[in-house]
């Protein structure tokens, strides 16, 4: 006499009706949870908003097609640690749309790329990568120097972004303009906006030029990446493998 395991794998109806109840209840399993939660994303200390001149330059950097070459996610793997440094987190990432992990390294990961190069480096690399890594496939982009930054509508962005998500108060946004020139002027008083931008970094980026250009917004963006968060205080995983 057939077993019952036997009878539904011979009768095509009851092993799609079994197989279908399965399915669901392992994804009522899996699901239901995450409607209690109030967020999958640990919260970390230090990230926060980018700033306007931190937000036109990662724009930028979109639309120039850096993420094609350059990833943004350090993997939880020992050769990539020593190479780039702590692992990505989540968090570092919750503000961005789209995010920037990419899917391939042409050129080296930038997650971790804030703060490791002077400005002068930045510019210069961007202007001729070849005058600093000889090795290097990557185009100049020494137009980024001479193109004024447009940032007419830089309210608008922010409170766009507001809308997915990204917490913009009404004080930044009202601000938002104001706020590009303060990070690039570091004679004025920048009490203020670094009260709305923690760790901000204030400085004329690109020291050639004396209007704020597109190369000032990019080199803002790239000298902020994996420096918002003190690893020195954040509890590493055990198990690097």
């Amino acid at each position: 006499m057939p077993t019952l395991h036997e009878r539904a794998e011979t009768n095509s109806f009851w092993l799609i009706l079994l197989t279908l109840i399965v399915v669901a209840i392992g994804g009522i399993v899996q699901m239901v949870p995450l409607f209690y939660l109030e967020s999958t994303i640990e919260k970390v200390s230090g990230v926060r908003p980018y700033t306007p001149l931190e937000l036109m330059g990662r724009n930028i950097y979109v639309r120039e097609g850096c993420y094609l070459c350059h990833s943004q996610q350090v993997r939880p793997f020992r050769d990539e640690a020593e190479r780039y440094g702590h692992y990505s987190l989540a968090a570092e990432s919750m503000y961005d749309h789209p995010f920037q992990w990419g899917s391939k390294r042409t050129g080296p990961d930038l997650a971790r790329v804030g703060a490791r190069y002077s400005d002068e480096w930045h510019v210069a690399h961007l202007t001729n990568p070849r005058t600093v890594v000889p090795e290097s496939v990557m185009p100049g982009y020494g137009f980024l120097s001479r193109q004024p930054l447009e940032y007419g509508d830089i309210e608008a962005h922010l409170r766009t972004n507001r809308t997915v998500g990204v917490p913009y108060t009404e004080d930044m946004i009202k601000n938002a303009k104001a706020d590009v020139a303060a990070q690039t002027a570091p004679d004025a008083d920048p009490a203020a906006f670094v009260a709305r931008y923690p760790k901000a970094v204030v400085r004329k980026f690109n020291a050639g030029e004396r209007e704020i250009t597109e190369m000032d917004a990019l080199v803002a963006y790239l000298q902020m990446l994996g420096t918002l968060v003190d690893f020195s205080t954040f509890e590493t995983a055990k198990n690097i493998r």
